[in-house]
């Protein structure tokens, strides 16, 4: 019996077939393109990710050959957000990234009411979520509007689009509902204050689902898709399973922080509060520090420092270079736990015109990825009983300079893991419950924190540098 699992992130989606023993036949992926049509904005097709999915789907299915698939499972990338026709399934509009920042306005104008948005949903109040993108788009587009207040139009993640264009049946799962800003964390509903707020009917909703459930046939063939997940809250299963109290983390496009908060939901100051996995039975909730510019930040520096893609190297740079130099990248705001919008990169002691500083530019960009990760931590103090033993450490942007930063920076040993698809290992444990192998502990080297004096000097300037861009 296999398993098929399928992964769609920022830049790509990938497709996954493994076998009773966790071991992965087969995998596969396809490329798709991000747009920025304006500063700010950035978006996708969504036709094109659901095209690749179903490409994928169909190379996995002729890779298993005679040998069934029990069943299938989807990660998807969050807070990426669209409307659709409710009857054809047919986007209206691009899908706005979670990187899309257009909808600022939306968040300082409700600025007021972000308290009390983030203690019933457990999100900060955010342009990079669901209910200001929602607002921003129906005001500034009239005919959307008017068919959105006709009822033909659901609004919702992207992962929701998927499900439904796949399987004909529409739903949003619990662990991506919780980036809508719309999602009651306490009681599993959608949030009457935050509907209210963000001028949203439910009926331009999907109809909340749990993370695990019947979804339906996919593509017509006789093969069910049971699970849609998160890609950050399958990443977080993938290191530890469901076990509560552990903590791990994840560098891609973009970053995060995980911690398994249980069976009863946390809500912590500067960190996102969501359900982490949830079925008919049970749910389990995380929190989470998300840090908005990890691989994308080195794609960023090429241009902004005119360093062709093939020479930047970064980890290369990095681990060859000292600096004295902040870098605090703004391009796509800051989210955990500053929660500021975008604005311009900072420099401080760098010479960003200077052809001498470009890899200290470049280091000091990758510092400051570890010094959100410290942040993030910091602000986990409440819930974590003890400095952990170990931060398990995986994705594409968990090379050796990062990694023995955030050991030098926060104490704690790093252990880079030695398996590459965290995510979609979380989402292959969850189809497979009678897994018992101890393959998501499997770490491949470990960073042993050396602390320094300039270390604390230096965090002392990034603690400075960051109180001046956070809104007062």
């Amino acid at each position: 019996m296999n398993y098929l699992v399928i992964d769609s992130g920022t830049s790509s989606t990938k497709a996954f077939l493994f076998n009773n023993d966790g071991q992965i036949l087969h995998s596969h992926k396809i490329k798709h393109e991000l747009s920025r049509p304006k500063k700010y904005h950035i978006e996708s097709d969504a036709t094109v990710i659901l095209d690749a999915c179903s490409t994928l789907f169909k190379n996995m299915v002729q890779a298993s050959g005679d040998t069934p698939i029990h069943s299938v499972g989807l990660a998807v990338q969050r807070s990426t957000f669209l409307f659709w026709e409710k009857e054809s399934c047919t986007p209206v509009t691009p899908a706005l990234s979670w990187q899309d920042s257009r909808a600022h306005a939306i968040a300082d104008e409700f600025s007021d009411q972000g308290k009390k948005l983030w203690e019933i949903t457990g999100t900060p109040l955010s342009a990079h979520f669901g209910g200001p993108k929602f607002l921003h788009m129906i005001r500034n587009d009239s005919h959307l509007k008017k068919r959105v207040q006709s009822g033909e139009l659901y609004f919702g993640p992207l992962s929701a689009f998927l499900s439904q264009a796949i399987t004909g049946t529409p739903g949003v799962e619990e662990s991506i509902a919780c980036r809508s800003l719309l999602y009651n964390l306490h009681t599993g509903d959608w949030s009457n204050f935050a509907l209210d707020l963000f001028s949203i009917n439910r009926e331009m909703l999907p109809p909340l689902i749990p993370v695990k459930t019947y979804f339906g046939p996919m593509f017509e063939t006789d093969i069910c898709m049971s699970l849609v997940i998160g890609d950050q809250q399958a990443a977080l299963i993938g290191h530890a399973g469901l076990t509560p109290g552990n903590v791990a983390s994840n560098f891609g496009t973009s970053g995060s922080v995980q911690f398994n908060a249980g069976k009863k939901p946390v809500v912590l100051d500067g960190l996102i509060s969501s359900v982490l996995y949830s079925d008919e039975n049970e749910k389990y909730f995380m929190v989470e520090g998300t840090i908005n510019a990890c691989n994308s930040l080195f794609y960023h520096l090429e241009d902004e420092l005119g360093i062709p893609h093939e020479k930047m190297k970064w980890n290369s740079r990095a681990l060859s270079t000292e600096t004295d130099g902040i870098f605090i990248p703004g391009f796509n705001g800051i989210a955990a736990p500053y929660w500021t919008p975008g604005f311009e990169d900072i420099y401080l002691g760098l010479d960003k015109d200077s052809k001498l500083d470009k890899d200290q530019i470049v280091r000091a960009g990758m510092e400051s990825i570890g010094f959100f990760v410290n942040d993030i931590l910091k602000c986990l103090d409440p819930v974590m009983k003890s400095k952990p033993e170990l931060l398990t450490a995986a994705g594409g942007a968990a090379r050796t300079p990062l990694l023995q930063f955030i050991a030098d920076l926060t104490g704690i040993p790093v252990g880079h893991s030695a398996m590459k698809d965290r995510t979609a290992f979380g989402v292959y444990r969850l189809l497979n419950p009678n897994y018992k192998g101890d393959a998501s502990k499997n770490v491949d080297e470990i960073f042993s924190p050396n602390p320094s004096e300039k270390i604390k000097q230096k965090n002392s300037q990034w603690r400075d540098a960051i109180k001046n861009i956070i809104p007062k």
